[in-house]
């Protein structure tokens, strides 16, 4: 009985330290982005007054240098003393400025997608991009949640690969990454549809398989609730639904989306909404994710 009860006291304190050390992941972003104070640039097209304080808020708290990408005289209009890199096409230059070494990380900021992210595969020279979106519920608990593009992670294979580089990603703040993975039903539900059918069976796969890789990883079918209570790391049946978590939580539901970093190694981009009117945390996050390759590399 006493090593059953133990053993109980043990979960509990891991869950606990789990959910203290996510809890903590704003402050480890922000003190590793005052470290690093990188040169960040962010797309402006049409810009507004909310969009560059923030930009503005970002840079005189210390997180990054901030460098406007957009037209200088739409710029001027709201005054600013940041760096203007003047452009009718901030989707090209932002990803341009960022191969060449201009900056050490981009963030979208409100260029559009489309534009800026095919750019960025281009001139990175990638076949594909996996991102993986950092996400505040409305009771402040961070979270990351993938896929978020509506191309993403729509076959086994992807949702592996997602998983292993959003794993690293986690890593790199210091969190042990628990994943939990998402179907479109219980299994109960089994047999009622062909298409629920397949992302039951196609999540025991993806969980499976990333258990043999090493990561913590659970299927939790289609209990989000229970998923948000012990994961790290969302995964959601395919990148339709999951952009539809995003946008719900994001937008109806009081939540915050902060960023969704591009999972890649040698350079740092954050994509952001172009309904977002804030970006000061998702340049310290890009701040920070300069850091940490930094001293990777050393």
């Amino acid at each position: 009985m006493f090593v059953f009860l133990l053993f109980i006291l043990i979960i509990v304190q891991v869950g606990s330290m789990r959910s203290s050390t996510m809890a903590d992941l704003l402050n480890i972003i922000e003190q590793k982005a005052l470290s690093n104070r990188a040169r960040v640039a962010i797309g402006v097209r049409e810009p507004t007054a909310d969009m560059l304080y923030s930009a503005e808020d970002a840079h005189s708290a210390g997180y990054a240098e901030v460098i406007l990408v957009g037209n200088k005289d739409a710029i001027d209009k709201f005054g600013t003393s940041l760096e203007v890199v003047d452009t009718n096409d901030p989707e090209t230059v932002l990803g341009d400025l960022l191969v060449n070494g201009y900056v050490d990380a981009s963030v979208r900021g409100n260029a559009k997608a489309s534009a800026t992210l095919s750019h960025l595969i281009s001139v990175l020279g990638m076949e594909r991009l996996y991102r993986m979106a950092f996400l505040l519920t409305d009771q402040g608990h961070p979270f990351f949640l993938a896929p978020v593009g509506i191309d993403e992670g729509n076959n086994i294979e992807d949702k592996i690969k997602l998983i292993r580089l959003g794993a690293e990603c986690i890593r790199k703040f210091g969190i042990e990454p628990a994943v939990g993975i998402l179907s479109g039903g219980r299994w109960g539900d089994l047999g009622r549809d062909e298409t629920v059918d397949r992302t039951l069976l196609d999540a025991d796969t993806v969980t499976e398989r990333v258990r043999e890789m090493g990561v913590d990883a659970c299927h939790y079918t289609i209990l989000i609730e229970d998923a948000i209570r012990e994961s790290n790391l969302i995964i959601a049946p395919d990148g339709i639904s999951g952009n539809l978590i995003f946008r719900t939580l994001v937008f109806l539901g009081g939540g915050v989306g902060i960023g969704a970093p591009v999972l890649m190694d040698k350079h740092v981009f954050v994509d952001t909404s172009r309904v977002s009117g804030n970006y000061t945390w998702a340049i310290m996050l890009a701040s920070a994710l300069v850091n940490m390759k930094y001293k990777d590399d050393q």
